[in-house]
């Protein structure tokens, strides 16, 4: 059993700034407030893309919400994408992406209304003029209520007695959730540069910790390096390290990768390796790799590192992986040897830090970035790993429709070859050998038919094709 890792389970928050802080004090001296977060505990800021879809949502539901500069996401288990949003030091509602639908939706929280209530010009339910809910003695939260008028599905602001709240429609019924008194409020509008000047104490210390660990290891075999892969964590890292004065830095192009990455690697004055390949002719006899089997990074990263590390002799290599990001990482420690390739020596100078604490600190030492995340992808990686999101995916197929057309067409061609259904292909199921169980429920509620060990049950007419053959 995994030890509990020690990963900071909330935020501080100053609220006389109204600014989120990475340590415990303000720079300003006022007293802080502790946010607590939701599993895994990783926030990071809403950049432009996110702040578009946010106001967009806004805007469609109750009309022209401000939305304050500062707006940060707490990435929580959903059946895709899905994030507790953070706005004013409060729980402003939840932002998740339908694989089914292909939309975002947001609900909105009880905490968002002192900030929302006074600008909501549409998306009111008002419970007075409902004779269901007249008729109702008791409380109303959590009871659900016929509507005599239509109201379009989607959370509502409802409002009972001078006392509000939110609620959500299905189909002509409100379920309404807490009715309290809401005082509006207004706060002050800080952008990111304040942000960090707030945090600039914090930030200091967390920088001179990292090249601290980096000097310490750096000498423990007979040459060092930085492992790039383009994303906001390596970046980070490559940035610390040639502080500590490591130059040589390697980028593994699976040849699967982002344009937009690969340009980035090339202006950084990382070392591109190319020695990948042959993806396209293992799908074809294994299929895609998935989740719970991601033969692809064996393939396209460990072999080209292996051959690479061959060449290169025993090293000291300096990674961006975070506790935060995954469960599997979230006991990584100092430093650890690589079990693949025995010759190389990793270090984690950064283990400990948040998505939030990583965008801070690029932005404070203004050192460049990976366009792609201004662009509305929460990782960077191959176009179409498994392990991404399907609305990231929807995000690339905007993007660079040239890539993801032939991955599409391949998955279509796989799923009719298999006698997989359409959701194979249409909601992203081919992205798990065996369905979790939030997969699973998206499966029986629609009527997707899955073997007992949980994969997708192939069609009765492709199974007797497959006995014909000679």
């Amino acid at each position: 059993m995994k030890r509990e890792p020690a990963v900071k389970k909330v935020l501080y928050w100053c609220d006389q700034c109204n600014v989120p802080l990475i340590g415990r004090t303000c720079a300003c001296g006022a007293e802080i407030r502790e946010i607590p977060l939701l599993q895994p505990h990783d926030v990071r800021p809403a950049l432009a893309a996110d702040m578009d879809v946010i106001r967009n949502l806004l805007t469609e539901r109750f009309g022209d919400i401000p939305l304050p500069r500062v707006v940060l996401l707490n990435k929580t288990g959903g059946v895709d994408r899905a994030d507790l949003v953070i706005a004013h030091g409060d729980r402003f509602g939840w932002l998740t992406f339908d694989p089914i639908e292909r939309r975002f939706s947001l609900d909105i929280a009880p905490e968002a209304l002192p900030h929302i209530l006074a600008h909501a010009t549409r998306g009111i339910v008002d419970l007075d003029a409902e004779p269901a809910v007249n008729a109702h003695k008791g409380r109303l939260g959590g009871k659900q209520f016929p509507l005599t008028s239509p109201v379009p599905n989607g959370t509502v602001i409802v409002s009972y007695k001078n006392r509000f709240g939110t609620g959500i429609v299905r189909d002509g019924q409100i379920r309404v959730k807490e009715l309290i008194p809401v005082e509006p409020r207004t706060q002050p509008d800080p952008g990111w540069d304040e942000v960090i000047e707030k945090n600039r104490y914090h930030l200091k210390n967390l920088e001179r910790n990292a090249i601290r660990t980096i000097k310490k290891h750096m000498t423990a075999r007979p040459c060092a390096n930085i492992s790039f892969s383009g994303g906001k964590d390596s970046t980070v890292i490559l940035h610390l390290a040639r502080k500590a004065g490591i130059e040589d830095a390697f980028f593994i192009d699976t040849g699967l990768e982002l344009p937009e990455t690969v340009e980035f690697a090339v202006s950084q004055g990382v070392e591109i390796i190319r020695k990948g390949g042959g993806f396209f002719q293992e799908i074809e006899r294994s299929g895609p790799p998935v989740k719970d089997q991601r033969w692809c990074c064996n393939l396209l990263k460990l072999e080209p590192l292996k051959r690479y590390l061959t060449e290169l002799g025993p090293c000291v290599t300096i990674q961006g992986n975070r506790w935060y990001e995954s469960w599997n990482r979230a006991d990584l420690d100092e430093t650890s040897q690589n079990p693949a390739n025995p010759l190389q020596l990793n270090v984690s100078p950064i283990r400990n830090w948040r998505a939030l604490e990583v965008f801070l600190y690029l932005w404070w030492r203004e050192v460049p970035m990976n366009p792609l995340y201004e662009m509305g992808l929460e990782r960077v990686g191959c176009y179409l790993c498994p392990a991404a999101h399907e609305s990231e995916y929807e995000t690339v197929r905007k993007m660079h429709p040239e890539l993801t057309n032939s991955w599409d067409e391949f998955l279509i061609g796989w799923a009719e070859k298999n006698g997989l259904p359409d959701a194979y292909h249409r909601w992203g199921l081919w992205r798990w050998r065996v369905l979790p169980p939030k997969m699973r429920e998206v499966c029986r509620d629609r009527g997707i038919a899955m073997n007992d060990d949980f994969t997708l049950r192939e069609a009765l007419r492709s199974k007797r094709k497959a006995e014909r053959r000679p």
